[in-house]
């Protein structure tokens, strides 16, 4: 028996206030979350993007065409309810960031580690008000007290919606430096994700491209691009 999968049933999407934000309806019906949760979004630049992606199915629902939909779903049923918690889990990596341990050798693998994590560690000082401290080796050494205090904070007074997308620009860099950076656009997208992938990049050159491991940067390089391009609707003026 082959599995029920949902078909459109509706001939028109559109976007309506509500409350303070906005929702998407469906030939006049609320698009509600998996939750059953009403999709309240937090501006009109998102709710006109999940509006696209629902306009845009053809016969059978596909929700991995629609990842603003799916992004918002997760704010609203899973980071919500449990806000403080997803908050600390990222701000944990202050304390053990990726900008932070360094290769003792080669040289040169050392200098492009210092010239592009060195200037990121000094955004965050002047612009976070939170320095951290570069390490030799693998080996964790925790950082400052107060400079990961000052980073949690700024972690936990993200929206559940903005956490949504921070989540992920954070845990595929690896570093909650590269994530503020890119959340706050301290460089362009495409050059942080060149930051986040400076170990990555010297291994290929040294042994060659292997395939899968390159399926699987392109899949997370996507994502990354979600996740600022939710973050930016999130935040757009409506």
């Amino acid at each position: 028996m082959s599995e029920w999968k949902a078909r459109r049933f509706w001939k028109a999407a559109d976007v309506a206030e509500q409350g303070n934000g906005y929702t998407v309806l469906l030939d006049g019906r609320e698009v509600k979350t998996p939750a059953k949760s009403p999709l309240i979004l937090p501006s009109r630049a998102l709710a006109l993007q999940i509006a696209s992606e629902w306009d845009a199915q053809d016969g059978v629902i596909d929700p991995l065409s629609m990842p603003h939909t799916r992004t918002a779903n997760s704010a609203i049923d899973k980071v919500t309810p449990q806000h403080a918690e997803v908050a600390d889990l990222l701000a944990d990596y202050g304390d053990s960031d990726l900008l932070c341990y360094r290769a003792e050798s080669p040289t040169e693998l050392v200098e492009r580690q210092q010239e592009a994590w060195d200037p990121m560690l000094d955004w965050a000082a002047q612009t976070l008000g939170a320095r951290l401290h570069p390490r030799a080796g693998v080996i964790h050494q925790s950082q400052d007290p107060e400079a990961v205090a000052v980073l949690t904070r700024r972690v936990r007074d993200l929206s559940a919606f903005e956490l949504a997308a921070f989540h992920d620009l954070v845990s595929l860099t690896g570093s909650l430096v590269l994530g503020f950076a890119a959340f706050l656009d301290a460089a362009p997208i495409n050059r942080v994700w060149e930051i986040s992938r400076i170990d990555e990049t010297w291994q290929q050159e040294q042994w060659g491209v292997d395939d899968d491991a390159m399926d699987v940067a392109g899949r997370k390089s996507v994502a990354f691009q979600h996740a600022k391009h939710f973050a930016d609707l999130t935040r757009a003026v409506s």
